[in-house]
C-alpha cells in the first residue's frame, strides 16, 4: 500500500474509499505521496512518518530534474524541449527505411513505395544494441509502430470517403503499406545519429504481411476462414499502438482498434452468441472502406476474420527474415501496450490494457521460467500461461481473476466453449468474472526494482453519465476528462494479488496521460494525448498542445520536458542504454484542433496543411508524423 493511501485510510477508515480520494487526495497530493510510496517497498508503511518522507524529499529534491521546465505551447507549430537540449527531426512518414524512395510532397508515392517507406503515424518505439544482446548505445536498431493512417494527407485525393469514385486497389494496398511496423539501422556518428541505408536489417511489417499463430487459439474453428482452412496463418497487423521489449531480445507489437477496419453490413445469418461477441467488440462500421476492395474486411461474408486480430504480435527485429507470430495466449482485444516484470522463480508477467471506456487490465504469467538467455525461442514461453484480469477492491487491495476454462463462471453452461473461446472473447469472460472496468487503460510502466506497476486511464467522459457505471474507488471522479494514473505493488511479479493506489489525478500540469516509460534512473516520464476536439479549448486551454513531462520519484516534482506541434499526439520513447539520447514520436501532427475549427479551418486532400506544416514547412507540403532525436548539447544523460 503507497503512503498516499494509507494516509487517508489512517484518518478515516470509517469512510468510503471513493470519497476519500475525493476529500483528501488533491492532484498534488497523490503525486506527492504516491511517488514516495516507492520507499514502501524497501521499508513498510510504519516506519514512514512526515519526517523521514521531508528528509527523503530534501536530500533526493535536485538529483533527478536538472532542467529548467519549457512552458506550455498554444497552437505553436514546433517541437520544443528545454535550454541546454537539441530536438532534431530524424525519421518521418515516407523516410526510405533502407534504400527505397523518396518521399513525394503531393502524396503521389505508389503503394510500391509506401512498401520501401516509413508507415504512417508512429506510435511506441525501441531501441535494440547491436550487436544483439550488448549494450552498445552508439549502435543498434529502432523499432517502430505505424498505428492508423489519414487518408486525406497519404492519397492526393484523399481516401474512401473523400473520393469513393477513384478508391482503386492500389489506393486500399497503399494504406495497408502505411500500417504496421518499421525496422531501421541507427548509429551514432561523432555527436550525431544517422540511420543506416542500405542495411540488412531494415525492413517493413505491414497489413499484408504473412504472420503465424500460436497458442490455444491456434489452428481453431475461430480464427479458420476459407483463405486459411487450417487456421495457422493471418495476413498482417494494424493499428498498432504501443509494444513491449522481451528481455530476450524480441518485440512485442499490439494491436488495438482493429474493429475499425472492419464492415458489418448483416448480421441475419449470424447466431445469438455471434452477434453478441461483435457488439462486446463494436464490430460495425469500417472506417477506412477496405472491403471495397479486399473482400476478408466484409465480416459478414468473413466472420472469422475478425477474430484474427487484436493480438500481440511478436517477431525478432534481428533477423530480417523473420516471420511474425501472434500470441494467443495474451488474450483478444484492444490491446493499448504490454509491460513486462520478472518473477523471483523466473516466470514472467506480461500486462496490457483494453483502451476503451469501461474495460479492463490484463496480467499474462509464464507457466514456465525464464532462463536468463537470448534468443527469438524464448518466445514460446508466452504460448503456456494463464491470462488474468484485475479486480480493484474499495480497501486498496486487488486480485488478478483468471481467465480459465472450467473454473466458475467459465463454463460450458455459462456459453464458453473452451479456452480458445475464452482468449477470442476475453472481454466477455473478464466481464463474467467480475472485473472492475477501468476509464480507458492505456500504457502500463514497470518497474523491477520496485514492483510497481503504473498504468495511464487516459479518461473517460461517460463515467456517471446517461446510466453508465458511476465513478469507483479506482476510478474516482465521474465525467472523467482530466485522466488518472494507478498504482499498483506486488510482492512479485507472478503474484496474483496486489495493493493499489490512485498515484495521481490528472488535471493540474497536464490532461490525459497516455505513453509512459520508468528509465533506468527511475524517473516516470508520462506523455499525453489530448484529442483534438479538446485541444486549445474549453478547459483544457491551458495545457497548450500536447506535452511530455518527467516526474522524479520521493519527490513527485513534474517538470515539462516537451511540447509538440499543433494537433499532435507524443506516444512512444526509447534511450539508449547510457540514457544519453532518446527517440520521442510526433503522431498526427495537422488534426485541426477544436479553436482553430472555430476559426474556420478546415483540412482536406487538397489543404492538408490547413493547421500544420511540421516537420518540413514546405509551401505545398503535408504534414508529417516523425521521430525525433533529443541529445544534450553537453553530452550528458537525459532528464538529469
Amino acid at each position: 500500500m503507497g503512503i498516499g493511501t494509507a494516509l487517508s485510510m489512517a484518518s478515516n477508515r470509517s469512510k468510503d474509499i471513493a470519497a476519500l480520494i475525493e476529500i483528501r487526495l488533491s492532484r498534488r497530493k497523490v503525486v506527492k505521496y504516491g511517488l514516495g510510496s516507492l520507499l514502501a517497498v524497501v521499508l513498510p508503511f510504519p516506519a514512514f512518518s512526515e519526517k523521514v518522507i521531508s528528509q527523503k524529499i530534501k536530500e533526493n529534491s535536485s538529483t533527478l530534474l536538472g532542467f529548467e521546465a519549457v512552458a506550455t505551447a498554444h497552437l505553436l507549430d514546433s517541437v520544443v524541449v528545454p535550454e541546454g537540449y537539441r530536438a532534431q527531426v530524424f525519421y518521418r512518414w515516407g523516410d526510405p527505411v533502407s534504400d527505397g524512395p523518396m518521399f513525394k510532397m503531393d502524396g503521389s508515392n505508389t503503394a510500391e513505395d509506401q512498401l520501401q517507406q516509413a508507415g504512417m503515424h508512429h506510435d511506441a518505439v525501441q531501441y535494440y544494441s547491436l550487436p544483439q544482446g550488448s549494450n552498445n548505445a552508439k549502435h543498434g536498431l529502432l523499432v517502430m509502430n505505424h498505428e492508423y493512417i489519414d487518408a486525406q494527407m497519404l492519397h492526393i485525393d484523399g481516401g474512401v470517403f473523400d473520393a469513393p469514385e477513384t478508391y482503386t486497389a492500389e489506393k486500399t494496398l497503399k494504406e495497408q503499406y502505411a500500417h504496421g511496423i518499421s525496422v531501421i539501422e541507427v548509429r551514432k556518428e561523432n555527436a550525431d545519429w544517422q540511420i543506416v541505408r542500405p542495411s540488412h536489417y531494415a525492413r517493413r511489417i505491414t497489413a499484408v504481411t504473412p504472420m503465424s499463430v500460436s497458442g490455444p487459439v491456434a489452428g481453431t474453428s475461430y480464427i479458420k476462414t476459407v483463405a486459411d482452412p487450417l487456421g495457422q496463418e493471418v495476413l498482417g497487423t494494424f493499428n498498432n499502438c504501443s509494444n513491449g521489449k522481451t528481455p530476450w531480445g524480441t518485440y512485442l507489437s499490439c494491436e488495438e482498434n482493429f474493429n475499425d477496419y472492419f464492415d458489418l453490413s448483416s448480421t441475419e445469418k449470424s447466431s445469438e452468441k455471434q452477434q453478441r461477441a461483435w457488439q462486446r467488440y463494436d464490430i460495425e462500421h469500417s472506417y477506412y472502406g477496405w472491403h471495397h476492395n479486399d473482400e476478408r474486411f466484409n465480416a459478414s461474408l468473413h466472420p472469422n476474420e475478425v477474430n484474427r486480430f487484436g493480438w500481440i504480435v511478436e517477431f525478432d527485429p534481428h533477423n530480417p527474415d523473420s516471420k511474425p507470430v501472434k500470441r494467443t495466449a495474451l488474450g483478444r482485444f484492444s490491446h493499448e501496450n504490454v509491460a513486462i516484470n520478472k518473477g523471483a522463480d523466473g516466470r514472467m508477467a506480461f500486462y496490457s490494457g483494453d483502451d476503451a471506456k469501461f474495460e479492463y487490465v490484463y496480467k499474462f504469467i509464464t507457466t514456465k521460467s525464464w532462463d536468463g538467455s537470448q534468443g527469438a525461442h524464448h518466445g514460446k514461453l508466452l504460448d503456456e500461461g494463464i491470462l488474468h484480469v484485475a479486480r480493484f477492491d474499495e480497501d486498496g487491495n486487488g486480485v488478478w481473476l483468471p481467465l480459465l476454462y472450467g473454473k466458475e463462471p467459465l463454463t460450458k453452461e455459462n456459453g464458453f466453449d473452451d479456452q480458445a473461446d475464452i482468449l477470442v472473447h476475453a472481454r466477455l469472460a473478464a466481464d463474467a468474472v467480475g472485473a472492475t472496468p477501468m476509464d480507458r487503460p492505456e500504457w502500463i510502466a514497470t518497474n523491477s526494482n520496485s514492483h510497481g506497476v503504473y498504468i495511464s486511464m487516459t479518461n473517460n467522459s461517460d463515467r456517471g453519465q446517461d446510466g453508465k457505471p458511476e465513478k469507483d474507488a479506482a476510478n474516482p471522479r465521474n465525467a472523467n476528462s482530466f485522466g488518472h494514473i494507478i498504482k499498483i505493488l506486488e510482492e512479485d511479479a507472478a503474484s496474483t494479488s496486489f495493493k493499489w493506489e490512485v498515484f495521481a489525478l490528472a488535471g493540474d500540469e497536464y490532461a490525459n496521460p497516455d505513453g509512459m516509460m520508468i528509465d533506468d534512473r527511475g524517473v516516470l516520464w508520462v506523455q499525453t494525448d489530448v484529442s483534438s476536439s479538446k485541444l486549445n479549448t474549453g478547459k483544457f486551454e491551458q495545457f497548450g498542445n500536447n506535452q511530455m513531462l518527467a516526474i522524479a520519484p520521493i519527490t513527485g516534482e513534474v517538470r515539462r520536458f516537451l511540447t509538440g506541434p499543433i494537433g499532435c499526439e507524443i506516444t512512444g520513447m526509447a534511450m539508449t542504454p547510457d540514457l544519453k539520447t532518446m527517440w520521442v514520436n510526433i503522431q498526427h501532427p495537422g488534426e485541426v484542433p477544436a479553436v482553430l475549427k472555430q476559426q474556420g479551418v478546415k483540412k482536406s486532400p487538397s489543404k492538408p496543411n490547413a493547421a500544420s506544416n511540421w516537420p518540413d514547412h514546405q509551401k505545398n507540403g503535408r504534414p508529417r508524423s516523425a521521430t525525433v532525436v533529443i541529445t544534450k548539447n553537453d553530452g550528458g544523460v537525459i532528464g538529469r
